[in-house]
């Protein structure tokens, strides 16, 4: 659980999006936060505001060097971490045939195995405290797939997977974990943040191709507002019982239930092969 007086927040990815308006929110709490980006000079202005409050550093995620030194100066600074925020990442759009082998691995480094780096960095911390938070900022393209994105589900379904065992194995321990899963808001991750693949294969112009050119579209015109998802966060760190779980816009709810119905309408229909998989009793 988090402890509520004045908590040390460490975000990272505070250049933009979710992870900027969650580290403003919590500073005018009056509330502490380790704000982290590749580039500071977009932070720069948090660190001006809200002086002793915030502790800005440089943080790419890929970087383990980075990320001890970050650590090490979090604790020092404050003397504690109440809450890990993985917000880092970033989307790649291409058919699954048309992905760039390093472009693909890159992302990985970046939404998952930093994601993991970090927080084993932090967890020593959280254990020694009896108490912490670790929010993961997934997707509800963690919970179901589109054309032309695979490679993201596939860094975000690694996300989920990789948060329930924490869940788990932390609980215990008096430390808790919430898996953030937003649909689309308005924030960079379909303008300027997202990456595409070079490659253009014209089989798949009806549906890869298709939603490349939909998802920049749509791009500004989301309906997630950014700074209420990020309220939204710290309402449910907040809680006495934090959900393992938090949906974040209209669009991700009706999409959730739409997987699990559509789930409940496979294992259904298959129930008797699936029974009969097993050695007879």
């Amino acid at each position: 659980m988090m402890n509520k007086d004045r908590p040390v927040w460490l975000i990272t990815g505070c250049s933009t999006g979710f992870g900027r308006e969650l580290a403003t929110l919590v500073l005018e709490r009056g509330w502490r936060a380790v704000v982290t980006a590749r580039d500071t000079c977009k932070v720069a202005d948090l660190a001006d505001k809200y002086g002793d409050q915030a502790l800005v550093r440089t943080l790419d995620v890929t970087r383990r060097d980075q990320i001890d030194e970050v650590v090490r100066d979090a604790k020092e600074h404050f003397g504690r971490i109440d809450v890990l925020v993985n917000n880092a990442g970033y989307g790649y759009l291409a058919a699954i045939e048309e992905g760039e082998d390093d472009a693909v691995r890159a992302m990985f480094e970046t939404n998952v195995f930093g994601l993991i780096d970090i927080t084993k960095a932090v967890l020593p911390i959280m254990r020694e405290q009896a108490s912490g938070l670790v929010v993961n900022i997934s997707s509800i393209g963690g919970l179901t797939s589109f054309a032309a994105t695979g490679y993201y589900h596939g860094t975000k379904y690694a996300v989920e997977g990789i948060s329930e065992s924490l869940a788990i194995e932390v609980k215990p321990l008096g430390i808790d974990v919430l898996i953030v899963e937003p649909g689309p808001f308005r924030t960079n991750w379909a303008g300027s943040s997202i990456k595409e693949s070079a490659i253009r294969i014209d089989a798949y112009d009806a549906t890869a191709g298709e939603r490349r050119r939909q998802t920049g579209a749509r791009s500004g015109s989301q309906a997630g507002d950014p700074v209420r998802g990020a309220q939204a966060i710290i309402d449910a760190a907040l809680s006495d019982s934090p959900p393992l779980r938090l949906l974040l816009g209209k669009m991700a709810l009706e999409l959730a239930r739409k997987k699990i119905e559509r789930l409940s309408g496979d294992f259904d229909a298959w129930e008797a092969t699936t029974v009969g998989a097993d050695f007879p009793e």
